[in-house]
């Protein structure tokens, strides 16, 4: 066929539920026959490793991308980004459980009041746009067929009114003249953890793809993709909430975390994570960490409303129904999976309940201090 207007994803879910495998082909079937869609169908997209067959053809497609799977949207988009396949997000009116809104984003930052910027600042991604469908969405194939047609009128009237149209669709941002102006500040705090990391994990590299012709559809409008991972357990990173303040690599202990070439925070040995534990995702400030199997809608990335101030963290990462904060019940988690694997338990050692009881303080007073006396401040609290 001819080089498709929108391909469509479609990832298996884990389970061998019958129902959800007729809902997966039924939508790949309905989708193969809409005009100028490219339809593949993919395994379970969290369970498989960056260099897996079905990534390195996600890398390559160059067209705009929904992506049908049984992840909340925010998680499927973060997924996707952690292993290459990167873009815009997408407007979406198919939507389930609480995404009443789109992927929810912050407000601006780097505005007058002195926010913090986010990751997301500070990356430059490509135009096209990714559009995230959750399965649990609905149980009916005509509701994503209707919703993935809509996206393929929006597409192609984007590419008939030409790039000045496209472009208020899916602007990609345009590089700061400084670098260092695009991510959280390198503060004398931020060095000296660099320098000594509490988990000894702190190198990271940043990835390097080299394009290919995309080739993948050929004379068919649907490709299957057959691959059989394992499941596996592990966090992605929502750069558009993330803030680079390193919290999770200071609070992890077993080497999940690294930074890139940016010193920009990273997955970097996912495998490493231990299964089932979700601890730094509590102690995250801004709820930038997704687990996307956990149990709880937050952590497996739900749309929330987060000002970083107000927040109830006990309701948001659902800690247990008692008087424990989320930060105690993230500490004992890491322990447990410390003394499973071996090693001392450490408890609160770390100090991750000051620097986030500090930076909410800072936030509610309504601003920052002047820079230089801000780092002033953290070179007299390293006592050199």
């Amino acid at each position: 066929m001819p080089r498709p207007t929108l391909t469509v994803v479609i990832s298996a879910g884990q389970s061998r539920n019958p129902e959800k495998r007729q809902l997966e082909q039924g939508v790949a079937e309905g989708a193969a026959m809409l005009e100028n869609v490219g339809v593949l169908q993919v395994p379970h997209l969290y369970d498989l490793p960056p260099h897996s067959e079905t990534y390195r053809q996600l890398r390559l497609i160059p067209t705009d991308l929904v992506v049908v799977s049984w992840l909340f949207a925010r998680a499927a988009h973060w997924v996707l980004d952690r292993n290459g396949v990167r873009g815009q997000v997408g407007d979406t009116e198919l939507r389930y459980g609480e995404e009443d809104e789109e992927l929810s984003e912050p407000e601006p930052s780097g505005d007058d009041d002195g926010a913090v910027p986010r990751v997301l600042d500070g990356l430059q991604l490509p135009s096209r746009r990714i559009f995230s469908l959750d399965f649990r969405a609905s149980t009916q194939v005509a509701d994503f067929l209707a919703e993935i047609e809509r996206i393929r009128s929006l597409v192609e009237a984007d590419q008939a009114a030409g790039s000045a149209s496209s472009d208020n669709h899916a602007v990609t941002p345009t590089p700061p003249a400084d670098a260092e102006s695009s991510r959280a500040p390198l503060t004398f705090d931020l060095l000296a953890r660099m320098a000594n990391p509490t988990n000894d994990t702190y190198v990271g590299s940043p990835a390097n793809q080299a394009d290919q012709e995309f080739t993948l559809f050929g004379e068919t409008s649907k490709v299957v993709i057959d691959e059989h991972p394992g499941r596996r357990w592990y966090p992605v990173i929502d750069y558009s909430r993330c803030t680079n303040c390193m919290e999770c690599i200071d609070f992890c202990l077993f080497g999940v975390y690294g930074i890139d070439g940016q010193e920009t925070i990273k997955v970097e040995q996912a495998d490493n994570c231990r299964k089932g534990c979700p601890a730094c995702s509590r102690v995250c400030p801004e709820n930038a960490i997704i687990f996307p199997q956990h149990k709880t809608p937050a952590i497996a990335g739900a749309p929330v409303t987060h000002d970083g101030l107000k927040i109830d963290l006990s309701k948001l990462f659902g800690a247990p129904e008692t008087d424990e904060d989320p930060i105690a019940v993230a500490a004992r988690e890491r322990d447990e999976q410390l003394l499973l694997a071996g090693r001392q338990a450490v408890g609160m050692t770390v100090g991750i309940r000051e620097r986030i009881q500090q930076k909410k303080q800072d936030g509610q007073q309504g601003g920052h201090a002047d820079q230089l006396d801000d780092l002033l401040d953290q070179l007299d609290s390293l006592d050199l």
